[in-house]
């Protein structure tokens, strides 16, 4: 199809704003970048704009050899891997009921959930409530006590709701039970959406840290994050812990570390993005 002068007008004021906006998404990952691997008095000085000034890797260094730094690394994997495959269990077994119109309550229940996006019960009954269960200062409290999101359970019901219900009567026909035809062939036909709820589930669980700082006081147990909001908020917590060398600061230790601990994201999300994109469309067409 020909565009005529006004549609080439707004597609390229489109695309500017779009370049725009990607470079002011991509700035601050560039400077924190750029900051690590700068020396700690030009960061101190404000020298690092964008590129990095008198290069070094010594803030790396410094952060292999903080063994806080591995602790919370290795709780933040598992809190993840863990706790995202305890969500994906949990949402599939309240999505897949709650996507057959011909559940006994199905418009009750429905409501039920959706009323949890509505109404929280605050900060302070929710800490009494883990109290009460002796759930603080354990790691169950931070895989069990999040596992379902209602968006995620919505999302996949609706992507449930797309599957041809001819299929599943095929199925039933040939004697499959309804696990049978939940992983035979829901499984497998909506991994689109899985992929997509299970890597909000993975960078919720990744970048999660109020709960963990509030249900957790064994530093054996939090995760990198918590150890960041030490680093961030009250700035010598690093400093008390290792000796820094001359050209290494704590801000440069921070940066650093906030590298450190958004690799993995990176290295994920280009893997599962196609699966991302489509598993949003797909979930959407029915409501």
């Amino acid at each position: 199809m020909k565009t005529n002068l006004t549609e080439k007008i707004v597609l390229k004021l489109n695309t500017i704003l779009l370049i725009l906006i990607g470079l002011t998404c991509l700035y601050p990952v560039i400077y924190v970048f750029s900051a690590s691997i700068s020396s700690g008095d030009a960061v101190a000085t404000g020298k690092v704009i964008l590129l990095p000034i008198n290069i070094t890797f010594d803030a790396y260094k410094q952060v292999t050899q903080d063994p806080y730094i591995w602790i919370g690394y290795l709780n933040t994997f598992f809190y993840t891997l863990v706790g995202t495959f305890v969500s994906m269990i949990v949402t599939i077994c309240g999505a897949y009921p709650l996507s057959k119109k011909d559940l006994p309550g199905r418009k009750f229940f429905m409501l039920f959930a959706v009323i949890t996006m509505w109404v929280n019960a605050g900060i302070i009954p929710t800490y009494l409530n883990f109290k009460s269960l002796g759930l603080t200062n354990t790691r169950t409290a931070i895989i069990i006590g999040f596992a379902c999101s209602t968006f995620n359970m919505i999302l996949l019901k609706n992507f449930f709701e797309s599957v041809p219900s001819s299929l599943e009567e095929s199925a039933k026909i040939d004697g499959a039970s309804d696990f049978q035809v939940l992983i035979k062939i829901y499984w497998y036909l909506s991994k689109p959406a899985l992929a997509t709820v299970g890597l909000f589930y993975a960078v919720s669980r990744w970048n999660g840290y109020f709960w963990s700082m509030i249900l957790l006081s064994d530093d054996k147990k939090v995760p990198l994050q918590v150890v960041l909001k030490r680093m961030i908020v009250e700035m010598n917590f690093a400093s008390e812990n290792i000796d820094l060398p001359t050209n290494v600061n704590i801000q440069t230790f921070i940066y650093a570390t906030i590298m450190i601990s958004t690799i993995p994201m990176f290295i994920l999300y280009p893997f599962i993005q196609k699966y991302f994109a489509k598993g949003i469309m797909v979930g959407a067409i029915k409501g």
